[in-house]
């Protein structure tokens, strides 16, 4: 696996620093500081593990740009109430690094049924954690997936989709469970905006409840 990554990487735009595959299926160890003090608001969801994530010294999920940015959205909404170190759980579709997400399509067909597993072993990691953070007297925390375009038919997380919908069946954490698009890029800024314009948003709207609506769009259209 690690042979294929770096060929991957090496394919990737020339512009793109070069660098050592260190860590091919990562774990995020930031799941190992969690304990019975910590105060848990929110599962987040990403891709998969990028250049700075696979790195020996981090191997941490989110901690690269869209991190960034994804911190930095938390930090400027007080109201939401989330610290993002501290707050989110933090896991990924699958924990197969690849230069660029679209690189998983071009591993050989081996490694494409090790990450169909995987694919389906994180959807089921979820649900496990949605459901052990949620009690009779607590209402369950939001799952926000973000990066939504290839959960669908014949796309890169269809097994994943497929799994999170089995493993999900008739549990009311289903209505807790919203869908946005990535941190990347400022996608997922730009796609707020335009749902808050003027025209978009229902009168004394707050922040969360246009939030709620929009993952729930999102949602309806590509999981239940």
């Amino acid at each position: 696996m690690p042979e294929l990554q770096a060929v991957l990487q090496g394919l990737v735009d020339s512009r793109s620093p070069v660098y050592t595959v260190e860590t091919p299926v990562v774990y995020n160890t930031a799941l190992d500081e969690i304990g019975p003090d910590s105060e848990i608001k929110m599962i987040l969801v990403g891709d998969n593990p990028g250049r700075r994530e696979q790195s020996a010294e981090n191997r941490r999920y989110l901690i690269g740009p869209s991190g960034k940015i994804a911190e930095k959205f938390f930090r400027d909404n007080p109201s939401l109430g989330i610290d993002f170190r501290k707050n989110v759980i933090i896991l990924n579709k699958t924990p197969v690094h690849t230069p660029r997400t679209a690189d998983l399509r071009r591993l050989g067909d081996s490694l494409k049924n090790d990450c169909h597993l995987s694919l389906r072993f994180m959807a089921r990691l979820l649900f496990e954690f949605h459901e052990a953070l949620t009690s009779e007297t607590c209402n369950p925390p939001p799952v926000w997936i973000t990066g939504y375009c290839e959960l669908g038919k014949n796309g890169i997380f269809e097994s994943y989709t497929e799994e999170l919908k089995a493993v999900y069946g008739k549990s009311n954490l289903k209505k807790s469970v919203f869908l946005f698009r990535h941190f990347s890029m400022n996608q997922f800024t730009a796609d707020l905006k335009r749902n808050t314009a003027a025209d978009n948003t229902p009168p004394g709207e707050t922040l969360a409840e246009t939030l709620r609506r929009i993952g729930t769009a999102y949602r309806k259209r590509f999981l239940w």
